[in-house]
């Protein structure tokens, strides 16, 4: 009987132990850090799953909650340590642009005698998840506000379930009209000129697409100058590039959850999601995808071969499933990849961030590529130890070093281009 608290002690940890580790690419630094994270993730997503099954709560209203006890508890934390983010001199303040909810972040040099930078940031979080008031989000916004005297709105659109597409889309384009009219650039000393638009993941879709409308609207004035896109997610009609099959099961966008979050933003049926893991969504004998729409999401003839390596194409052939329908799937407001090359010759210049280990890589990659083809100057900076949301992982305890080099990166762009 005493060596039974020994057996229980062990059995367990190696229960734990197998609940944790993945296999992960050597490249990957950190990796206990890492697999400890997307244990987490996977564990507040489960407990969401069960909680929705029961009838309790939304499966994404439960992992809200459950982000948001960690993120208050880890605040605690870091106030207690002195390590907060605050930035002496940056001052934030929670207002609204024309109805819609952001932080604005003003430089402490101030606008006397000269004019700043202005900078719109949207968050990620796949149009359900997420909040750029929280965590590194608003830190790195203070890092920008100060280092580059840019004055940085953070945009804190609508989310799923409340809403779907396109009302997150259409959130942040009320929002980034009325930053660029004249009275507004005028009132916070904002040189029009030196204005940008960015975000990441799922804000990297809403900035990319509201970077096109935009460009395209004659009665603006004043429109972005450059657009910072930070692993972009920009189409759903192909969830086998290259990849999405070789980085389905890195964490922390694992190819299943890109695949429910595109089902959620666009109001489609979530039970859907197996037909579109193997492309029935976008079958050959789908009349209204044409084939030059399918040529603007091509890999085999979009990405350089070291990311083509031996993938073969996946199209599901007539007979395949006749049913299946996803709205939204073809608008460019949702897939901006899309756009005809047109569109792309009137986006501002542009940085775009692709990581190696991520399933959105190859939409980086190819919207790269499409926009170089239609003349604009593009600066791909592809991290090859970079994973999914690791750009947003650099404040204790979640702090990567990859992440902090990216965020490093961005800043220089910025202060270079900008």
């Amino acid at each position: 009987m005493r060596l039974l608290p020994l057996v229980v002690t062990v059995v367990f940890t190696v229960a734990v132990a197998y609940y944790i580790y993945i296999p992960l690419p050597d490249a990957i630094q950190e990796q206990w850090k890492l697999m400890l994270l997307d244990a987490g993730f996977r564990t507040a997503m489960h407990l969401a799953s069960l909680k929705h099954w029961l009838g309790i709560d939304h499966y994404i209203t439960s992992i809200r909650g459950s982000t948001s006890v960690f993120e208050g508890t880890m605040k605690g934390f870091m106030s207690s340590e002195s390590g907060s983010a605050v930035i002496p001199g940056v001052k934030v303040s929670d207002i609204e642009f024309v109805g819609i909810p952001v932080r604005l972040y003003e430089p402490p040099a101030g606008g006397e005698g000269h004019l700043r930078r202005g900078l719109m940031y949207f968050h990620g979080g796949g149009w359900a998840l997420g909040s750029g008031k929280k965590g590194s989000y608003d830190a790195n916004n203070r890092i920008v506000s100060d280092e580059l005297n840019t004055v940085v709105v953070s945009v804190e659109y609508r989310l799923y379930p409340e809403v779907h597409f396109p009302v997150p889309y259409l959130d942040c384009l009320a929002a980034a009209k009325h930053f660029l009219s004249p009275e507004v650039l005028a009132k916070y000393a904002i040189d029009p000129e030196r204005v940008a638009v960015a975000g990441d993941s799922a804000g990297g879709n809403l900035a990319a697409a509201v970077a096109q409308e935009i460009s395209l609207d004659e009665s603006m004035s004043v429109k972005f100058s450059v657009q910072a896109l930070i692993y972009p997610v920009l189409q759903a009609l192909d969830f086998n590039t290259p990849s999405y099959i070789q980085n389905q099961h890195i964490p922390v966008l694992h190819r299943t959850l890109m695949v429910r979050f595109w089902l959620q933003y666009l109001g489609a049926d979530l039970s859907l999601l197996p037909q579109l893991m193997v492309n029935n969504h976008s079958a050959s004998h789908h009349s209204t995808i044409t084939p030059e729409l399918r040529s603007r999401v091509d890999w085999t003839t979009l990405l350089a071969q070291k990311y083509k390596k031996n993938h073969k194409p996946v199209t599901a052939e007539k007979g395949s499933n006749e049913d299946v329908k996803v709205p939204g799937l073809l608008d460019v407001r949702a897939s901006p990849l899309l756009a005809g090359p047109e569109v792309l010759a009137k986006c501002p210049r542009a940085y775009v961030i692709t990581c190696e280990y991520d399933v959105l890589r190859d939409d980086g990659l190819m919207y790269t590529r499409r926009l170089q083809d239609a003349g604009v100057t593009v600066t791909n900076d592809h991290i090859e130890d970079g994973f999914h949301g690791s750009f947003s992982f650099t404040t204790w305890p979640m702090e990567f070093d990859v992440g902090k080099r990216m965020f490093r990166g961005y800043l220089n762009w910025l202060q270079n281009n900008l």
